[in-house]
């Protein structure tokens, strides 16, 4: 229970380099799919996690293996969060930057296309949002959470009641 099968540092590195791929693999797959996680996303995450447990491990199930893991993994996930706080460039690079979809009624398809945003998501992000049409949108931005902000053309309301946010709910991965 106590008896590591492998060197402390050899599971230390593991976690790193898994932890650093599974980033870089999450970073690939765009922003929608950090939005709402669907059950289709949950079920991935839960299967990617047991699948990348023994290339950590490597075949070491000693307690002392699974904490050095689990702090290695969390410390890790704090640097970085520490890291893109103090550096505005590696925030860029890590979690990207909000990209505008609608800019005075207009759609920028390529921004859609490189989110992998099909237009139906959109269109359901829009009406929770209160927008029944493109047009009425007078800026529509997909944020780094995988969240759309639109902002409509109404003098109505106030510019800080303005600005509503609608989750991209994402029912197929």
């Amino acid at each position: 229970m106590f008896n590591l099968a492998v060197p402390w540092w050899e599971l230390v590195l593991r976690g790193v380099v898994v932890y650093a791929l599974l980033i870089i693999l999450l970073r690939m797959t765009g922003k929608r799919q950090i939005g709402q996680l669907s059950p289709f996303d949950l079920v991935l995450l839960l299967i990617l996690s047991n699948s990348v447990q023994n290339s950590m491990n490597a075949g070491d199930n000693s307690l002392i293996g699974g904490l050095i893991s689990a702090v290695t993994l969390v410390v890790l996930n704090y640097l970085l969060g520490l890291v893109t706080f103090k550096s505005r460039k590696l925030e860029e690079i890590v979690e990207g930057r909000p990209q505008v979809l609608i800019h005075e009624g207009k759609l920028f398809e390529d921004v859609m296309l490189d989110a992998k945003l099909t237009q139906h998501e959109l269109d359901c992000a829009l009406r929770q949002a209160g927008y029944f049409a493109i047009e009425e949108v007078k800026l529509a931005i997909l944020e780094n959470n995988g969240g759309i902000s639109a902002q409509g053309y109404s003098e109505k309301q106030s510019a800080d009641s303005q600005l509503k946010k609608a989750s991209l709910k994402r029912p197929f991965n």
